[in-house]
């Protein structure tokens, strides 16, 4: 009888550390799989691993960065670095596979040509559904006061009112920064009016001297764009330039381009925002990839994170971050 006890209780001894060999084993499971789904691999098991994204001279492109920061780090668990290289250089870095994407290109045709069409080591990534435009700017108290001004054509003969002490006796015209796509100066000179082209330097500073003679309530006509947080606070009107027609449908947009002044003679096109990525990246396998290619903004998106990190200071990770605890249902849809 003792007997008949003992081996009914080592069965069960036996059975209860079966049950709990298997219990454990389960949940190892479970913690892998719950690591999987969120722990830097995609449905191919391809580590994310490190992603360098650049961040332009601008807002709206600080604000892209931080935001695909955001879900490459949290959803993939990727290791993200930002680099800040200007426009042109950076499609040497591309190609030199030291940058793997840039989420805001205004479509340089020049290296369009030479990295993309010729080299193959830089290939598009699709649009960020951001659009873009460029155009000539000036205060909307300007054009209350003088109507013409709404056309390039009010502005000439009247070019004096603009004079600064930059300009000397010509009429000053405010360019942009000098990485921008431009084609101002020639732009002028097609037209025949009286401005000098005068550039302040990069955008901070280009905003400083437009802004200041905006709050004097002066005279003042520049190079400028949308989407940009600054026009939620600025009143400014768009000068309008000769529009594009069949007779100038070969109008280009960029001076560095060269050649004769006439070939840039009507209005900045609609830009429709690329991302660009190094052909190295796009064929690494990682799931970061996609997810980029996937991501889309609208010109809504990008303003109100950009005036979050320009205008309000936040700092750059928070305001990103933001922004995808607040648009969940457009981050699920890149992953």
């Amino acid at each position: 009888m003792r007997k008949g006890k003992r081996s009914r209780w080592s069965l069960a001894v036996v059975m209860a550390l079966m049950l709990a060999l298997f219990a454990a084993a389960c949940g190892e499971s479970k913690d892998e799989s719950d690591s999987g789904s969120s722990g830097g691999t995609a449905a191919s098991g391809k580590d994310c691993g490190k992603v360098v994204l650049n961040e332009q001279a601008w807002a709206g492109s600080t604000a892209n960065t931080y935001i695909a920061k955001a879900v490459l780090e949290d959803k993939l668990g990727c290791e993200v670095e930002i680099t800040k290289i200007a426009e042109i250089p950076v499609f040497q870095a591309m190609a030199d596979g030291k940058v793997d994407a840039v989420l805001e290109d205004w479509q340089h045709v020049d290296e369009y040509a030479k990295y993309i069409d010729k080299a193959g080591t830089v290939v598009q990534g699709g649009p960020l559904g951001v659009e873009g435009h460029i155009g000539w700017f000036i205060p909307k108290y300007l054009v209350d006061e003088y109507p013409e001004f709404a056309s390039w054509e009010g502005l000439k003969g009247k070019e004096d009112l603009f004079k600064t002490a930059e300009s000397g006796d010509q009429g000053m015209f405010l360019g942009g920064d000098p990485s921008y796509v431009q084609k101002d100066k020639e732009l002028i000179e097609a037209l025949g009016l009286n401005f000098k082209h005068v550039t302040a330097g990069a955008e901070p500073a280009q905003v400083a001297r437009w802004s200041q003679l905006y709050k004097q309530e002066k005279p003042v006509l520049f190079y400028w764009y949308t989407p940009q947080y600054l026009n939620q606070e600025y009143d400014l009107a768009e000068v309008k330039l000769p529009p594009r027609t069949d007779a100038n449908k070969d109008c280009k947009d960029d001076s560095k381009s060269g050649g004769d002044p006439e070939q840039y003679k009507c209005e900045y096109d609609v830009t429709i925002i690329n991302k660009l990525f190094s052909k190295k990246f796009a064929d690494s396998g990682s799931p970061a990839v996609d997810v980029l290619k996937k991501m889309e903004l609208t010109n809504e998106d990008q303003e109100q994170v950009a005036k979050a990190i320009a205008g309000d200071k936040v700092d750059p990770e928070q305001a990103g971050q933001d922004w995808v605890d607040e648009n969940s249902a457009k981050v699920d849809a890149w992953l």
